[in-house]
């Protein structure tokens, strides 16, 4: 009896030193262990898919969902329910009407430009259930970037909202001589040779179309298109294929997500967060989402409350919208457990817990076209994701040194690249392989070979750029650092700096334009600023430019600062230098060459001086 106390004594006393032991040198195992398993799951998911030339896509799940639980909610918008049962049968819908006039067949690719509304997903839906791959477009592009679209993705269809149908007048024209047939999410229409839909859609009967039409054989069959700056020129389509879908429609339910939680969706369907992550994770867990046609910062927790959100979807720049709310009391009292989004600051992070409760924040990384995915799911603060000894073996990704003023990777004596140590700042590489492929972009091969590396580490060898620059910290988690090359965030919006050059570069007065980001102190991403060269026997002109930009650019994508330069400093391989210049900033005091801001209320760019610039980076003027 004594020697078995003394074992079972013995036994407890190892069991509980293994568990300090691995307590002290290994605090995440358990949180690593759980969500690994899940990954894996997932994965070995998507290999059954290649063994039996079966996909299950989440059109496939969204069906299947409506079939079992047909009177579920599955949007909310603007207070009103629809359920699985009728967005089902409106898709099928809007399926009919096209499949009756013979409009599309199957492998057809469509444009979409619309706001976010039931009617986006429910078009989304009817034509990927005939087959069709579905071309999102950014609501905010216009004239040349939006005509640029349609020849990206071969689209000959365009189907666009009510409220975005006068947004195209200017282009309409183009696109009708093109042959590209416009519909509008409308009754009737005064436009000439514009098709309307809903006229359409009262009387075409809820038969489904055929499981035959949007069944795919394979993982890679492109099934939407989502436009994204990439890192140079025009917005490209990036391929978005079954396999990705279904990535994307795991985030919520790796991270714990249930059929019973309401997840609330702010961002733009245009985005693969929002539809991808979004609508597709609430597909994958049989949930209900709240869909907004627009982030309003006063509205989002009046909207928690009133629909008993439990997950929402954020930016970096959402969250700080929220914090600089005013305070009101109750701000605690909501059912919220967690938001699922990238980009947050690690002090807007401890201020949003501090105002609205000990949120679990899921932070993750991952670029629309990208083949490499980080998620923090430990709730780190400021990381972005977390790696391992097994997450590597998944997934073969590399930071490597950067020359951040030649603007290129530092390669050693034998022109490979070298890997930086745990605690550097690198370059993110992540290798194309059978398991990580890499589908680009849609057009030109050229763009997708841009985004390539060959040759990294060994001769043969293949990785995506992503353009990244982040740091491993010695417990492995990831954090982002900055961008680099030729893009830069602002407002939650990625911004081309050769495409704003070259719209700039339009303007009469200008002889040469070098784009770029700087940081606002207090704000997300960074402000577009241009230094530019003025054409000789020319002036600068304020209005003239800000009337240009605001006609041409989008919002988030028009400088706010101009710096005007003598002459522009190239690197070695003629390329314009932008390092020092962000380096500079927008300070009047520390910068000799006359600078401007974008003034709104003067409708012009004014002269930038020391008191407007103190207003700025105090916070007084909001950008």
């Amino acid at each position: 009896m004594l020697i078995s106390l003394g074992w079972l004594t013995a036994l407890v006393a190892g069991v509980f030193a293994v568990h300090i032991g691995q307590k002290l040198c290994f605090p995440y195992f358990w949180k690593d262990f759980f969500h690994l398993t899940k990954v894996v799951r997932r994965g070995v998911q998507m290999e059954m898919y290649k063994l039996t030339s079966k996909v299950f896509t989440v059109l496939d799940k969204f069906v299947q969902q409506a079939a079992q639980t047909p009177n579920k909610t599955f949007i909310i918008y603007e207070g009103i329910g629809y359920t699985y049962r009728d967005i089902d049968e409106r898709s099928n819908k809007v399926a009919q009407v096209f499949e009756k006039l013979g409009t599309v067949k199957k492998g057809d690719t469509v444009a979409l430009l619309m706001n976010n509304e039931p009617d986006f997903v429910c078009v989304w839906f009817g034509l990927n259930k005939l087959g069709c791959s579905v071309a999102f477009l950014n609501t905010n592009i216009k004239c040349r970037s939006l005509l640029h679209c349609f020849s990206c993705c071969g689209a000959k269809i365009l189907v666009v909202g009510k409220d975005l149908l006068d947004t195209l007048e200017e282009i309409l024209p183009s696109l009708q001589e093109d042959g590209i047939q416009v519909w509008a999410v409308k009754t009737e229409s005064s436009q000439p040779g514009v098709h309307t839909l809903l006229d359409k859609l009262e009387h075409a009967p809820a038969l489904p179309v055929p499981a035959d039409r949007r069944a795919a054989t394979s993982l890679k069959t492109p099934t939407l298109y989502i436009f994204t700056s990439g890192t140079t020129g025009l917005p490209k389509a990036a391929v978005i294929t079954h396999l990705q879908s279904l990535k994307g429609a795991a985030g919520f339910w790796a991270y714990g997500g249930t059929s019973e939680d309401v997840v609330y969706i702010p961002l733009p369907l245009y985005h693969s967060a929002a539809s991808l992550i979004g609508i597709g994770g609430t597909i994958e867990l049989g949930a209900t989402c709240v869909l907004k046609k627009k982030f309003s910062a006063s509205q989002f927790w009046v909207d928690c409350k009133k629909y008993d959100v439990t997950i929402f979807q954020y930016i970096g720049e959402l969250c700080r919208y929220l914090c600089n709310q005013p305070q009101v009391e109750g701000e605690k009292e909501h059912k919220v457990h967690m938001g699922v989004g990238n980009g947050l600051r690690q002090d807007v992070w401890r201020e949003f817990h501090r105002r609205f409760g000990e949120i679990r924040m899921c932070e993750l990384y991952g670029s629309t076209e990208g083949n490499l995915c980080f998620m923090n799911h430990v709730g780190k603060i400021g990381s972005v994701g977390r790696s391992n000894f097994f997450y590597k073996l998944i997934f073969k990704y590399e930071l490597v040194k950067y020359d951040m003023v030649k603007d290129e990777p530092l390669l050693n004596e034998q022109g490979f690249c070298q890997r930086v140590k745990k605690g550097e700042t690198g370059l993110l590489l992540s290798k194309v392989n059978a398991s990580a492929p890499f589908f680009g972009y849609a057009g030109s091969k050229q763009l997708t070979e841009k985004k390539l590396m060959r040759d990294v580490f060994a001769k043969g060898d293949l990785y995506v750029n992503t353009g990244d620059l982040m740091m491993q910290d010695r417990e492995d988690f990831i954090y982002f650092r900055d961008r680099v090359g030729d893009t830069f965030r602002w407002k939650g919006e990625n911004v081309a700096t050769t495409e704003v050059a070259e719209i700039l570069g339009l303007v009469d007065f200008i002889q040469e334009v070098n784009v770029y980001g700087v940081e606002v102190p207090g704000s997300e991403g960074r402000a577009g600023m241009a230094a530019i060269i003025i054409r000789p026997s020319c002036e600068f002109d304020g209005k003239k430019l800000f009337d240009h930009v605001v006609r041409h650019l989008p919002g988030y994508a028009r400088p706010l600062f101009i710096r005007i330069q003598e002459f522009m400093e190239m690197t070695g391989t003629l390329k314009h230098q932008k390092f020092r210049l962000v380096e500079s900033g927008f300070d009047p005091s520390a910068i000799s060459d006359p600078l401007y801001f974008l003034d709104g209320g003067e409708q012009r760019y004014v002269p930038l001086d020391d008191g407007l610039y103190g207003n700025i980076v105090s916070g007084l003027l909001k950008l």
